[in-house]
C-alpha cells in the first residue's frame, strides 16, 4: 500500500517483547535512530555496548516484571521500541519510559501500538506513575503522550548540550 508523499506503507507490523536474540539487530537499530534524530541521548554511534552485554541485558528482561523492552517489527527488521525500567526502593511505584521510532516509519501508527503495549505492562505490573522526558521542541512526540493522558510537570532548560547549545526537555507523567 502507499501512503502520503508516495511512501510504502508496513501494514505487517509486530509488536512483542524483546529477548537475546534481539541483541545484534537492536545494536543496529539503536545507532539508525541516533543517526536519525537529536532527541535521544546518543547519536549515530549507539550505545557503547557488546554484542555479549545486550544479549545478557536483553535475557535479564525477558520474564522481568519490572523492566521491560517491546520491539516493533517490520519483515523481522526494528523499526521502533519502547521501555519501561521500574525505579528502586521508595520510587518503585513509578517507572521510566523511553520509545523511538526509525523515522522511515514515522506516523504509521507505530508508536501508539508501542504506547499500548507498555501501558498493559505497566497496569498487570502494579506501576502507578510513568515519568518520562521529551525535547520541548518534539512536538509529534508530546501530541502522543498526550493524546495517553501524560502531564507536563515542568521544563528542564539545559537537559541536552548539543553544538555548545542547551536543549530544554519538558518532564511528563502519567498516573496509571
Amino acid at each position: 500500500e502507499i501512503g502520503e508523499k508516495g511512501k510504502a506503507i508496513m501494514m505487517n507490523i509486530v509488536i512483542e517483547r524483546a529477548t537475546a536474540k534481539d541483541a545484534a539487530a537492536m545494536i543496529e537499530y539503536l545507532k539508525q535512530i541516533g543517526g536519525e534524530t537529536d532527541n535521544l541521548t546518543f547519536g549515530p554511534e549507539g550505545l557503547p555496548i557488546t554484542l555479549e552485554s545486550e544479549e545478557a541485558y536483553l535475557k535479564q528482561l525477558e520474564n522481568s516484571s519490572n523492566d521491560v523492552i517491546f520491539v516493533a517489527k517490520a519483515d523481522g527488521k526494528i523499526v521502533g521500541d519502547a521501555s519501561l525500567n521500574r525505579l528502586v526502593r521508595r520510587m518503585s511505584h513509578r517507572g521510566d519510559f523511553g520509545i523511538a521510532v526509525i523515522k522511515e516509519y514515522w506516523n504509521q501508527g507505530i508508536g501508539s501500538q508501542l504506547m499500548e503495549k507498555i501501558l498493559e505492562f505497566a497496569k498487570e505490573n502494579s506501576f502507578e506513575i510513568i515519568d518520562l522526558q521529551v525535547r520541548s521542541d518534539n512536538l509529534r512526540a508530546i501530541h502522543l503522550y498526550e493524546r495517553y493522558g501524560f502531564k507536563k510537570m515542568g521544563t528542564h532548560p539545559a537537559f541536552f548540550k548539543i553544538n555548545q547549545e542547551y536543549v530544554p526537555f519538558d518532564y511528563m507523567y502519567l498516573e496509571v
